[in-house]
């Protein structure tokens, strides 16, 4: 299925200890594998932990090696009923990290402790001016916060990867959402962050139906007068949010940013 193995155990010890729950708060790990996560974090105590293994064989070995102290749920992460959880572990496989992440966030999941590929870390975490910075940042940062920790090398995982990975985590936000419903936030930034090096005046006017539109929809959103000259790796995620709460709000426009909010730009 194209996905390699953590086999350091000093590796899944610094996973575990960033899941920072209290006793008796249920986890999920996502994909058991080898069960080298798995043992990590019954060595601390925590649980109950719910594993999500695609592989039914390997869910058998999990059964056999863990018996009753772990509840093993077969089935693919992206579609299966995620259990209630106060922290999702995993190690995700590189050629679904994305949408399995963005399945964690939509279900607002408290915390999320993972290792993926050092690239896609990367471009969760990037701030505006990065060449990393795009759609997936900004999302991050509208369901949560994104702290980066240890870099992994190949040599951590078998079969050995060609790129190196990293363990990140993710803290949903607390209190509502910065936009009532992701869907005008999604249509922004695929709209702006379809052509990165065009500015703004030239991209903005594909959500409107002429420049004008999009020009009253800026100074809703409260961006700055020379935005048509910007493009969209300038702007903080709070730009993008307030964008989109100006899309969904319409002619009833928003309140301008204090000087005690976030900045931008």
């Amino acid at each position: 299925m194209g996905q390699s193995f953590l086999v350091d155990p000093f590796v899944a010890d610094a996973e575990a200890a960033l899941t920072d729950v209290p006793p008796g708060a249920p986890i999920t790990e996502i994909g058991g594998g080898l069960g080298i996560l798995t043992a990590a974090l019954l060595r601390r105590g925590l649980g109950p932990i719910t594993v999500i293994e695609r592989d039914r064989r390997l869910a058998g070995f999990l059964r056999s090696a863990f018996g009753e102290r772990v509840r093993v749920l077969p089935g693919d992460a992206l579609s299966v009923p995620l259990p209630p959880a106060a922290c999702v572990v995993g190690n995700l496989p590189y050629s679904i990290a994305s949408h399995l992440l963005r399945r964690l966030f939509e279900a607002r999941t408290p915390r999320i402790v993972f290792l993926v590929q050092r690239e896609v870390a990367d471009r969760l975490a990037a701030g505006p001016g990065s060449k990393a910075y795009g759609r997936l940042s900004i999302v991050a940062r509208y369901y949560g916060t994104v702290e980066l920790y240890r870099t992994v090398g190949p040599d951590a995982f078998t079969p050995r990867p060609r790129v190196e990975s990293r363990l990140v985590v993710h803290a949903a936000r607390e209190g509502p959402l910065p936009v009532r419903s992701p869907r005008a936030l999604d249509r922004a930034l695929a709209a702006l962050f379809s052509s990165r090096r065009k500015q703004l005046g030239n991209l903005l006017p594909r959500l409107t139906p002429s420049r004008e539109a999009a020009e009253s929809l800026a100074r809703r959103a409260g961006w700055p007068a020379d935005w048509g000259r910007r493009r969209p790796e300038e702007f903080a995620p709070e730009a993008f949010f307030a964008l989109a709460h100006a899309m969904e709000t319409g002619a009833r426009g928003i309140p301008t940013p204090s000087e005690n909010s976030e900045s931008i730009i």
